[in-house]
């Protein structure tokens, strides 16, 4: 028997909400497949199963918020494999499809549970100040969607009086009912981060390290391949940075990977996570996987729609859970430089600031340059000044070769 758990999509989480099942008992599941839906302090994250099988039980029912770890679900082994095909001289008939069986029912909401709803209609519903409670679902299973919210927050119009029928004496108004308290998601994400990065400066013996690197052989790379891609497939200079951020590991493999009960692990890939800023305030730093097997154009494809996704609260539970090293890019708000505090369980974070015009000498000539100042925040317990120093030195020189990333 197999258990699929509430995952920890970060180390800033401790709990969160199931807001909707994609599965039902008796059905087959992929490695891979997006199974539920988990509300967080980061907003909502489609979560995807990490073993395959076939589901035996739903545990917990939507809406009911649960710690990381908890059992959500249970799976009976491996899902079965197709029979071999009998041989082509001797075919045996089909046999006559069975009817398909009824769909099982969803699993029953405890009380006090909050009301089956997408996250849209929550939204909407924090919006229109409506309580949820009140409101008729009309989706599947109940759930209750955005056009539910909005017909609940709609005024009722009463029909018009016949013909000289006297209009009556409207009813006094009654007291305001005091508007149902909202979450502010904003603020709740703030302090997990805040939460994350105490435990972070308390327990990670960061050390930090800075060079300044010449862009100037990326940039006129870029422009003259820009000049061949349609506008939408423009590469932006991060798409270099983060390349070269995953090759420069290979180098120092020390820097990519986590520590865990008291000892480093090695990542399983290059799994670079961006630092990417909400609309509604905080941020997130969701993965973009195999950064150091990717051509720049799958990389700035990749980033754009990780992006995209993070922004509408779209994101995969792998690719909060995944990143074996951060990079934050602030060079597009002017920061010359920024020192990251690192993500734990991670034991590096790498920050880029914003491309400025310098002095800078070549073979003694004084001249101008495109400089960018890349910093570095790792973990003693790994690594050292030395071995991050050697990182910085790799991630420079391969940005001198935009060709060869």
């Amino acid at each position: 028997m197999l258990e699929f758990r509430m995952p920890s999509l970060g180390a800033d989480m401790e709990a969160g909400t199931l807001v909707e099942w994609r599965i039902a008992p008796g059905q087959t599941v992929t490695r891979g497949q997006v199974v539920a839906v988990v509300e967080t302090e980061k907003g909502a994250v489609d979560v995807e199963s990490w073993q395959a099988g076939v589901v035996a039980q739903l545990l917990v029912a939507v809406g009911t918020k649960v710690p990381v770890g908890t059992v959500l679900a249970t799976l009976d082994g491996a899902a079965p494999a197709a029979s071999a095909a009998p041989p082509a001289a001797t075919p045996a008939p089909p046999p006559p499809a069975p009817p398909p069986p009824p769909a099982p029912p969803a699993p029953a909401v405890s009380a006090g549970a909050r009301p089956l709803a997408s996250p849209a209609a929550r939204r909407r519903a924090r919006e229109q100040n409506v309580e949820l409670a009140s409101v008729h679902g009309s989706g599947p299973h109940g759930e209750i969607t955005v056009a539910d919210v909005e017909r609940e927050a709609a005024p009722s119009t009463p029909a018009p009086p016949a013909t000289g029928e006297a209009l009556p004496e409207p009813p006094p108004a009654p007291a305001p009912a005091p508007a149902p308290a909202t979450v502010d998601r904003g603020a709740a994400m703030r302090q997990a981060i805040a939460a994350s990065m105490t435990r972070s400066k308390r327990e990670i013996p960061h050390y930090y390290l800075g060079a300044s690197i010449d862009m100037g052989p990326s940039l006129s790379w870029l422009r003259e391949q820009n000049l061949s891609r349609p506008v939408t497939a423009r590469l932006l200079p991060i798409a270099l940075q983060l390349k070269a951020v995953a090759l420069a590991l290979r180098e120092t493999p020390e820097l990519n990977g986590f520590w865990i009960d008291g000892a480093f692990r090695a990542g399983g890939g290059t799994h670079v996570g961006v630092a990417i800023s909400l609309r509604r305030g905080g941020l997130v730093a969701p993965a973009i996987h195999d950064v150091d097997t990717l051509s720049l154009g799958d990389v700035m494809q990749a980033l754009s729609e990780v992006t995209a996704r993070a922004r509408e609260s779209r994101l995969r539970s792998s690719e909060l859970s995944d990143p074996t090293i951060t990079v934050t890019a602030l060079g597009e708000r002017g920061v010359e430089t920024v020192f990251g505090v690192i993500h734990p369980p991670q034991v590096a974070m790498v920050g880029f600031g914003t491309t400025l015009d310098r002095p800078w000498a070549i073979d003694g000539l004084l001249g101008v340059r495109p400089i960018v100042m890349a910093s570095l925040s790792a973990d003693h317990r790994v690594s050292d000044g030395h071995r991050g120093a050697r990182f910085l030195a790799s991630l420079g020189e391969l940005l001198q070769h935009p060709e060869t990333l």
